[in-house]
Parts: structure tokens; C-alpha cells; sequence
């Protein structure tokens, strides 16, 4: 009998639905979402502070992406030899501040170690609450990772939606104060019920390298190949919806806005539909939804079909992530830290190098035709959905 079709989860040594573990690392989500979500709203004062031009913007930016690339595979050889739990109190310890010191960075040449830390200490804190969740995962024996990314989204929209309004009253500073205050007030909540776990066993011995197997770097390609879409329409959505669709400003706004809500709301299903249908299954049925989301989008003949598009593409993504992260973290015989070190590494360097190279591309061609191309990724993700069956690990041992 095939693995996937088995309920993975007995339901019989299940705990309660909110044990303190849980709250702990669903707070972290929300706290690293809100973070991210903050910083949105603070590029264009950052830009007009700073006198620099898109392009000079554009490679800060791209510093913040490679601080999070070199900073999240460290992350994931310290979680392999001390656990979890220290790296994440630790990363979000010192992420906390972060967007206080790029807002007090008085010219470029600061403001660049300032992305580069706000970046790598946002990546290396998302391995190790990743990493976490993947143990609170195996000790309630149940599926948490698509509403743990679900709270990130909710952190994300709370970040970006008062970030404006608290600057335009308040001033950046105080903004960027609160910000520091919140995570702080969000860190110590959580603190006393973050998940502990052990160090891998074998971890100690070994030296901090990247898995020689296939299976990391097949989840890998999973998690980049569902996190490109993502990128496509946060980036760009908007952009087709105005230029080629005629939509309005306000109208074109709606895209990505749509996404994200379909986006959340099943992240907070998500975790219940996998438990019933196990993870293989639910990929697939997610992989085919956003599939014929986004290309209903791509070849949309008026803006309002197009952001039906996108609604329907993020309710199929919603869910592709979070079961390869958890796949990840249940590989046989390797440390949860490393296989989640490749796969975030891997899905966030699709979200933050993809859409630029799209955007060039689409200068050439135009979105209707990446917005109908970049599913093709999908059939790879359905190609390797096999291997998802080891995100069902986590209800039971391995």
C-alpha cells in the first residue's frame, strides 16, 4: 500500500490543539513575518533618507537576499549541533533591533552591513523557528507547519499595514522603536515554552557540510519551484494587472492582495487537510490548483478574471511550502537543521533572485506570457511529489 494514501497522524496520542509548544513557535512566526512585513513599508523613506536611486536601492535590496543565503545554511549546522531551541532565541534575539539600526544608518556604505544583518538574521531565525516547528510537529504528532507559516503571513500583513500609518503620525524612528519594542514584548512571551530538542547525534562528530544525498536537494527544488510563483506575482502582479489589463491603481492593487488572503486563510486549513489526506496527496491537489490559477491569470482577457487567477493560485500555493519544509526536516538519517538549511536556502533564493531575472525577461515579452510560462514549474513539483511522504514522518517517527 502506498504510504501517502495512509493517515499518517494516529489521532489517538494526539495532545490538545494549543500546547505552550505551540503558541511558542507560532509567536516566532508571527514575530519574523512582522519584521519582514515592517520593513515594506519603510523602502521609500529609506531611499529618499539615503538620496539613492532604484538602482542603488535595487543592490541593497539584493544584499539583503544574500545575507539571508550565506546566513541561513550557518544557521542550519549550529541547529544540527546544539538544537533548535538555542539558535532560535538566539537569532531572534538579535534580530529584534535590526530595523532600528538600518533606520539610524546614517549613509549607504552603513546601511549596507545593516541589510546584510537584517537579512541573514531574518533567514537564519525562519531555519531555526522552521526547524522547531518540525519538533513540536513530531511531539504533538500532528501537522502545525501550514498555519506556523500562516501566522508569519498574518505577522507580514500587520507589519506592512500599520508600518505607514505609524510613520505618517509618529515619525520613522518611533516606528522603528516599536518595531524593536513589539518583538521584544512577542520574544518574551514566547521564551519559557520554546520547544527544547537535542542536538542530531551524529552532528557533533561531523564537520559542517552539505548532504552528499539527492533527497535535501529534491525537497529543495520542491520549495524553489513553489516559491518562484510567489515571488512572480508579489513583485509583479500588480504590474500586469495595471499595464497590460487596463485595471485602475486601486484595482491593481487587489492581485496580490487577493493571493495573500486566499494564501492565509488556507495556511490555517492546511495543516487539518494534510492530516486527513496525508502530505503527497495534498501536494498534488495544491499543485494543480495553482497551476490552473496562474495560467487562468496569464491568459485572463480582462483585470477582475485575473485576480480570480490569483486567488485560486494562492490557495494551491498556500500549502506547497510549508509540506516541503516539513518534508525537510523529516529526512531520514539526516538532522532536521541541515535538510531545512537546503530547502529554505533553495525556496528563498527563488523568492529574491527569480522575480528580477522575470522582470528582464518580461520587459521583452510581457507578463501575460510569465505569468502563463512559470507554471510549467508546477509539473516538476508534481513530477517529485512522491518524496513529500516524508513530511508525514513527523506525526510518527520516522
Amino acid at each position: 500500500m502506498d504510504q501517502s494514501t495512509q493517515n499518517p497522524m494516529p489521532p489517538a496520542v494526539r495532545q490538545g490543539y494549543m500546547p505552550r509548544t505551540r503558541l511558542a513557535v507560532s509567536l516566532l512566526f508571527l514575530m519574523n513575518g512582522f519584521v519582514t512585513g515592517s520593513w515594506a513599508p519603510k523602502i521609500p523613506e529609506f531611499k529618499e533618507r539615503l538620496g539613492i536611486g532604484e538602482s542603488v536601492l535595487g543592490l541593497l535590496i539584493l544584499v539583503f537576499g544574500i545575507g539571508s543565503l550565506v546566513l541561513m545554511p550557518i544557521a542550519g549546522g549550529f541547529i544540527a549541533r546544539m538544537g533548535s531551541q538555542r539558535v532560535v532565541k538566539v537569532t531572534a534575539v538579535i534580530l529584534s533591533p535590526l530595523l532600528l539600526v538600518l533606520t539610524l544608518a546614517p549613509n549607504v556604505w552603513t546601511a549596507v552591513p545593516a541589510m546584510f544583518l537584517l537579512g541573514g538574521f531574518v533567514g537564519a531565525m525562519d531555519v531555526a523557528m522552521n526547524a522547531n516547528a518540525v519538533e513540536v510537529e513530531k511531539s504533538m504528532r500532528r501537522a502545525i507547519m501550514s498555519s506556523c507559516h500562516a501566522y508569519w503571513s498574518l505577522g507580514g500583513l500587520i507589519g506592512s499595514a500599520s508600518g505607514g500609518v505609524i510613520m505618517a503620525y509618529l515619525g520613522v524612528l518611533t516606528h522603528a522603536v516599536f518595531i524593536t519594542i513589539i518583538c521584544l514584548i512577542v520574544l518574551a512571551i514566547a521564551w519559557p515554552m520554546i520547544q527544547a530538542d537535542q542536538p542530531h547525534p551524529d552532528a557533533a562528530r561531523e564537520k559542517l557540510r552539505l548532504p552528499m544525498t539527492p533527497l535535501p536537494w529534491i525537497i529543495g527544488i520542491i520549495a524553489l519551484f513553489s516559491m518562484v510563483p510567489e515571488g512572480t506575482v508579489l513583485d509583479w502582479g500588480a504590474l500586469y494587472l495595471r499595464n497590460e489589463l487596463g485595471a485602475s491603481v486601486a484595482l491593481s492593487g487587489f492581485g496580490f492582495a487577493a493571493f495573500s488572503a486566499t494564501m492565509a486563510i488556507m495556511r490555517f486549513a492546511g495543516d487539518h487537510v494534510r492530516d486527513r489526506f496525508g502530505a503527497v496527496r495534498t501536494l498534488r491537489v495544491c499543485t494543480l490548483t495553482a497551476l490552473v490559477g496562474l495560467v487562468m491569470a496569464g491568459l485572463a482577457p480582462n483585470a477582475i478574471i485575473a485576480i480570480i487567477g490569483f486567488a485560486l493560485a494562492g490557495v494551491g500555493i498556500s500549502n506547497m511550502v510549508p509540506i516541503a519544509f516539513s518534508a525537510a526536516g523529516n529526512m531520514p538519517g539526516l538532522a532536521p537543521g541541515i535538510g531545512l538549511s537546503v530547502a529554505t536556502t533553495m525556496g528563498y533564493s527563488g523568492m529574491l533572485f527569480a522575480p528580477s531575472l522575470i522582470g528582464f525577461v518580461a520587459e521583452h515579452t510581457g507578463f501575460a506570457i510569465i505569468f502563463t510560462a512559470v507554471p510549467v514549474l508546477f509539473i516538476v513539483v508534481l513530477l517529485f511529489s512522491r518524496h513529500a511522504v516524508h513530511a508525514d514522518q513527523s506525526g510518527g517517527g520516522h
